[in-house]
């Protein structure tokens, strides 16, 4: 009887033993779940904030892009002037800035075509710096001592003051791409634009001690994103003696990795063979290393073809999609 009862025990504690067991592993695959799962969420938060920093650039480089691909020369929206509300005079610079240039009377494909004999005077613009590309772009200029024009977007972080500098002291033209370079912000209205216009403006000018003169409509003047007439836009620069550049060669490098160096290469030395004046349309952002790469190749097919390579001044031609001298 005794061994019986014994027994009995023994099954009971090890019963016991078994359902601990069980309650064990059941605790520690809920807990290894939860702790996957909460890994799981972390790394898709981390992911998110990352796809929307790179949310800015995916919308330029696309506009852009598509701007290339139609290959638009004009607008084909010539209406006169916005009269709405949205179209009088918007926020004022807090600097004291005076007109410095009159109204750029862009060129014509028609004079601007080139002829046997004539020197080809080539500007490199480069667009949504600065980033550490920038610097290495930099690099490159300063050792064939070539000079070209940066419109660049407003960046705050340590390390950026340095660069914006560096291409006013080392004779670069510093010109203007927008503070955010988001266009959701800047085309929303007439208001938004200027706000975010002197918003870089003034910042620029306290960090250089240069006024920038010229500006690039992120994804040129003929972009279809626009909340606001791209006329009123052009007539505000045209109010603050702005003038704006559009492009008429591009090198292909705003669709990340959509060309290699050697065809970038090939498409800026195809297109200014057409042109007079020929602005390059080029990009610095943190994703355009084959950019890089291409620049010294280019700049030797460019010294071989006898081209001048110029920064944009008073004195360059200006290629604009809508005429600024026609917007009242």
């Amino acid at each position: 009887m005794q061994e019986k009862d014994s027994d009995a025990v023994n099954n009971q504690r090890k019963r016991r033993k078994r359902i601990g067991k069980i309650k064990s592993g059941i605790i520690i695959i809920v807990a290894a779940w939860f702790l996957f799962s909460l890994a799981l969420i972390v790394c898709l938060f981390v992911k998110l904030y990352s796809l929307e920093n790179r949310q800015s650039q995916l919308e330029t480089d696309f506009q852009e892009f598509m701007v290339q691909m139609n290959e638009t020369e004009e607008n084909p929206d010539t209406e006169g002037t916005d009269t709405s509300e949205e179209a009088q005079e918007p926020f004022t610079t807090k600097a004291d800035y005076e007109p410095a240039v009159p109204v750029a009377s862009g060129i014509d494909d028609a004079e601007n075509e080139a002829q046997e004999g004539d020197i080809h005077k080539v500007y490199l613009t480069f667009d949504d710096g600065p980033s550490e590309n920038t610097a290495k772009i930099l690099d490159v200029l300063k050792e064939h001592d070539v000079k070209a024009t940066f419109f660049v977007t407003g960046k705050e972080d340590e390390g950026y003051a340095e660069l914006y500098k560096r291409i006013v002291n080392e004779g670069h033209t510093l010109g203007m791409h927008s503070y955010s370079n988001k266009y959701n912000t800047i085309y929303q209205s007439l208001d938004a634009f200027a706000e975010d216009l002197n918003k870089l403006r003034d910042y620029l000018y306290e960090l250089t001690g240069t006024e920038a003169l010229y500006y690039r409509f992120p994804g040129g003047s003929s972009n279809q994103i626009s909340d606001v007439s791209m006329n009123s836009l052009i007539h505000y620069l045209n109010q603050q003696g702005i003038i704006y550049y559009d492009w008429n060669v591009s090198s292909g490098d705003a669709a990340t990795s959509a060309y290699t160096a050697d065809e970038i290469v090939a498409n800026v030395t195809n297109g200014i063979e057409k042109y007079k004046t020929s602005i390059v349309l080029l990009h610095d952002a943190d994703d355009k290393e084959t950019t890089v790469e291409a620049l010294e190749p280019l700049l030797l097919a460019l010294e071989d073809m006898g081209a001048q390579i110029l920064p944009i001044n008073e004195d360059t031609s200006v290629i604009q999609y809508i005429k600024a001298a026609a917007i009242e």
